[in-house]
């Protein structure tokens, strides 16, 4: 079996002084409006490649449009590969990685292990990107365990040296290094389980079969090890009439001790201490209500099968708090309720305080062996269970996938 990460040449922008007008979040975190100021920044920002927008009177569909643009930018020399095979690591504030060339082998080989379900809409849409192009256009996201620490050791060696590239993306700093000489790095051979990037992977797996020669995708992959590896909390908003989370606290007080938050306390710490060691939230509602519910250690899960099949699933909060505390609230009223989600707490609350949502749902968030576990009993998590924070820049790093 082929080694699971591997160097390759890169393809980068040549204008580095203007990097930052030229990459972007991933795709599928970019809005409209925000794909629109993306494109006004410079006509060679990647989301005119990564989120093609055919202009009027073009013959070919959208995809035809990003392959014609990246053709261009490539033959006016926008676009330039590397002479020689790196791996490329770096620095996006705290967080250290390697963006490196991992097998599009999909998850039969347990070498690569997912912890999300994935939807049929983007996977059509990135195969239909990738054919065209045949360029993997930004990467996915990955964790090694790396037990050892071998991998954060070397990145942090490589992070010591003066970086040939600086850039920022939405105020975060990042620094990039070509690492040419390979032979004494250490290169991660599984199993790696994706943070970002589902859809993506199982689209260069797709991809992969229709063309063996495209047997690896973009991979930027990081350390559970880097202290500067963060998941951010993803918090419920709900929205709807007949909604008031009041109304259910006597139900819920059979699973939960409930109390009210102080108004004097920061709501993100008060949530952590309470759920220091158990499941715990905090609920909103439009009164200025807030209360913290936390799991009493005699709550009868088993009760609950639709929590998960798996005990690692079970053991999440988030499938704890979906199951017993956002359900019922989405269930209160016969109305269609609309549910949003946001890494941002203040953003949750005030949304509550200002009465345009019914009630907002606040969670701690996940740890990354719970994502490793989850992984590794073969499930996936509830939707919306981590934000690794910052996203992986798109644009910062091409590769051919042939």
């Amino acid at each position: 079996m082929k080694e699971l990460v591997a160097p390759f040449r890169g393809e980068r922008y040549r204008r580095a002084a203007r990097l930052g007008r030229l990459i972007a979040p991933p795709y599928d975190v970019i809005a409209p409006p925000e794909r629109a100021r993306l494109a006004a920044f410079d006509e060679h920002n990647i989301v005119h490649v990564m989120l093609p927008e055919a202009p009027q009177g073009w013959s070919g569909d959208r995809y035809a449009w990003a392959a014609e643009r990246l053709a261009a930018w490539r033959r006016e020399r926008v676009l330039a590969t590397d002479a020689e095979p790196a791996v490329y690591v770096m620095a996006q504030g705290r967080r250290l990685g390697v963006f490196m060339a991992l097998a599009a082998e999909g998850y039969e080989p347990r070498r690569v292990r997912p912890h999300e379900q994935t939807h049929a809409g983007p996977k059509a849409d990135r195969l239909a990107l990738l054919r065209a192009t045949g360029t993997n256009i930004e990467s996915i996201f990955v964790i090694a365990p790396d037990a050892d620490g071998k991998l954060a050791r070397a990145l942090k060696a490589v992070a010591r040296r003066r970086p040939p590239a600086r850039t920022k993306l939405d105020g975060v700093p990042i620094r990039l290094w070509a690492v040419r000489d390979v032979s004494h790095f250490p290169f991660p051979d599984g199993p790696l389980y994706i943070a970002d990037g589902h859809h993506r992977y199982e689209t260069a797996s797709a991809y992969a079969r229709e063309n063996p020669a495209a047997d690896r995708v973009l991979a930027f992959v990081a350390s559970a090890r880097d202290p500067g590896l963060v998941i951010l909390p993803t918090h419920r908003l709900i929205y709807g009439a007949g909604r008031d989370p009041q109304t259910l606290q006597e139900g819920w007080r059979a699973w939960f001790d409930i109390a009210p938050v102080p108004r004097t306390a920061d709501p993100v710490k008060h949530l952590a201490r309470v759920g220091q060691d158990r499941t715990a939230c905090l609920v909103a509602a439009p009164n200025g209500s807030l209360v913290s519910l936390t799991l009493r250690r005699d709550t009868p899960l088993d009760r609950v099968p639709e929590l998960g099949r798996s005990a690692a699933v079970r053991a999440l909060d988030v499938a704890r708090i979906e199951a017993l505390v956002v359900k019922p609230i989405l269930a209160a009223d016969t109305s269609t309720p609309t549910l949003r989600y946001t890494a941002d707490a203040r953003e949750a609350l005030d949304d509550v305080r200002q009465g345009a949502a019914s009630a907002a749902v606040l969670l701690n968030p996940t740890r990354v062996e719970q994502v490793f576990a989850v992984a590794d009993a073969g499930d996936v998590m509830p939707p919306k269970s981590t934000y690794f924070a910052p996203k992986v820049p798109s644009g910062l790093i091409l590769r051919s996938a042939e």
